[in-house]
């Protein structure tokens, strides 16, 4: 199983990550982090395939994936 982190003080919402997963395994968050941004959201880990797009193409690199 992978594990997906996301630091949700440094995501800014642009959803890149939300729109390049090939798994929906991101979505939006409701809430909003300290700067008034919703944040990236792991919602179905289980359905990670380590494809690690989530990773490269965060801008703000907010994103880590991991083998468990």
């Amino acid at each position: 199983m992978m594990a997906v982190y996301i630091d949700q003080e440094i995501c800014k919402g642009c959803e890149i990550c939300v729109h390049y997963c090939p798994k929906n395994v991101l979505e939006m968050a409701a809430d909003v982090n300290k700067r008034g941004f919703n944040y990236s959201s792991v919602v179905r880990p289980e359905d990670c395939i380590q494809c690690k797009l989530c990773e490269k193409m965060c801008p703000d690199l907010a994103i880590y994936v991991e083998k468990e």
